[in-house]
């Protein structure tokens, strides 16, 4: 211990302040850049159903407005909404792609029922029974409020790393 040589401290001192920094930087890079990822997946699957839920609403009101004034579905706009389903069944939580598959069944049972006239229709808004998608559009956006409230641990955990 006696003869040990201070240069050789100095430089041992040296390389290891080097390692633990270059460490540090390394991890807080890497830290940094997986928690953007991880933001960009979280956002790109949030983007990736609000289009599939704008599709849906489209086509289940075009068919509704179809089943109100017809007496025999249009098979093809059916089976397009059933398909829309089946995305959510696979993109979405079990809620979401079971209000769908209850509006769209409600949709199409809805073709046995008498035609509806002018009248009726301004019966159904008056007493709030014109909205199929309710329920459906209620789910949803129970969902993507889950969804804001992941990206924001996400995003406050962001900003707690240097």
């Amino acid at each position: 211990m006696k003869n040990m040589n201070p240069a050789f401290l100095s430089a041992v001192a040296a390389l290891a302040g080097s390692a633990v920094g270059g460490l540090t930087s390394f991890l807080s890079t890497w830290l940094g850049q997986s928690t953007q990822f991880k933001s960009q997946l979280v956002l790109n699957d949030k983007s990736n159903r609000q289009e599939l839920y704008r599709e849906f609403i489209e086509q289940a009101s075009q068919l509704y407005i179809d089943a109100l004034t017809h007496d025999e579905p249009d098979p093809s706009k059916a089976i397009i909404l059933y398909a829309l389903v089946s995305r959510m069944r696979v993109l979405s939580s079990h809620k979401v792609a079971e209000e769908g598959h209850a509006t769209a069944r409600r949709i199409v049972q809805s073709y046995s029922e008498p035609n509806k006239s002018s009248k009726d229709l301004v019966s159904m808004v008056d007493t709030d029974t014109l909205d199929p998608l309710q329920a459906f559009a209620t789910a949803c956006r129970e969902e993507l409020e889950g969804v804001n409230v992941l990206q924001g641990v996400v995003s406050f955990r962001r900003t707690l790393r240097p």
